[in-house]
């Protein structure tokens, strides 16, 4: 497959961030590369996607120009392929989190809980009293997560702390035992949510708060389909929309109207309009909305019928936690 897609995100002090803006969008454009990047005081976050010499060259720029001052120069990435650009468009933008959780003072370069490696996840959730925590979204979860772990039921990260303080209140899964807090795992697509989670449970008084490093992308890329405990397929925020073991492209398609990726189960039903509405969006829109969508599709198809890309069939997901 022909296109490089690089998932990467980094919690590093960029108080100038604002001035890097210009010149990483000059330098992704003047490589060919399409995607999003977020830049905030906290770090730098983003996919991107292009030729695999163009995305090295990009990857190159973030690590060694003298502009991030070797601020970036450990920056890791995860790698997987498109048979066709995920992207349409370059967007490099100024955010006050690369992740909006909405909680001040939770610094994860300073606070998050330990990282743990693909390679021994699988020790660590097995383990008894351990809480497995999803920290993605219920769109996410539907379509697939690991074994045994919660649901928190958020529409977007920035509800999980309102989860956690209810569940530590209410004598749930994160209530302490005896005065003791329990050991936590969390885990989300590529590790940021879970990183930033767990310097929010940090906060809260846990002591023992792990976090899959690289996230599910990275389990996915090194665990053997036959150890593996994850069950499903994993979404991802471009026009892949999920990728299974290996990071193979899965087989799912976007909601236009939502952004929700859409199951056999969901295409059946008689709320599924193609670029319209589903099951989980009909009853949130008005008839004119609809009516403008049908349009919208109206044109997306005449463009597919021409053999040619239709922008308006593209709605980023990137934004969407």
């Amino acid at each position: 497959m022909p296109f490089l897609t690089a998932a990467l995100y980094k919690f590093v002090e960029l108080p100038d961030f604002a001035e890097l803006q210009a010149p990483l969008l000059a330098v992704c454009e003047a490589n060919g590369i399409k995607g999003t990047l977020l830049l905030a005081a906290e770090g730098i976050n983003g996919t991107i996607a292009g030729r695999a010499d163009d995305v090295q060259a990009v990857l190159a720029y973030l690590r060694g120009d003298p502009i991030f001052q070797d601020r970036l120069a450990t920056l890791e990435h995860k790698e997987s392929w498109a048979s066709a650009m995920p992207f349409y468009r370059m967007k490099v933008r100024l955010k006050k989190e690369i992740v909006t959780l909405g909680v001040p003072d939770v610094h994860p370069a300073l606070m998050a809980g330990q990282y743990v490696k693909p390679t021994e996840w699988n020790q660590l959730i097995a383990q008894p009293g351990v809480v497995l925590v999803d920290t993605r979204n219920d769109y996410e979860v539907s379509i697939g997560t690991f074994a045994g772990a919660i649901n928190p039921a958020t529409a977007s990260f920035s509800e999980l702390p309102g989860w956690v303080e209810r569940e530590m209140q209410s004598g749930g899964k994160l209530a302490p035992v005896d005065g003791i807090q329990p050991k936590v795992a969390m885990f989300c697509t590529g590790g940021i949510r879970c990183e930033k989670s767990t310097a929010f449970l940090k906060s809260k008084g846990f002591d023992e708060v792990y976090h899959l490093e690289g996230g599910i992308l990275k389990y996915l890329e090194t665990v053997p389909e036959a150890q593996s405990r994850w069950q499903g397929q994993c979404f991802v925020f471009d026009e892949r929309v999920s990728v299974g073991h290996g990071l193979l492209e899965g087989d799912l398609e976007l909601c236009r109207s939502c952004r929700d990726p859409l199951t056999d189960a969901a295409k059946a039903s008689p709320l599924y309009e193609r670029g319209v509405s589903c099951p989980g969006c009909h009853a949130s829109t008005t008839d004119a909305q609809k009516a403008g969508y049908r349009q919208r599709q109206k044109q997306v198809d005449l463009a597919e019928a021409r053999k040619q890309s239709h922008i308006g069939a593209v709605q980023s997901t990137s934004q969407k936690p």
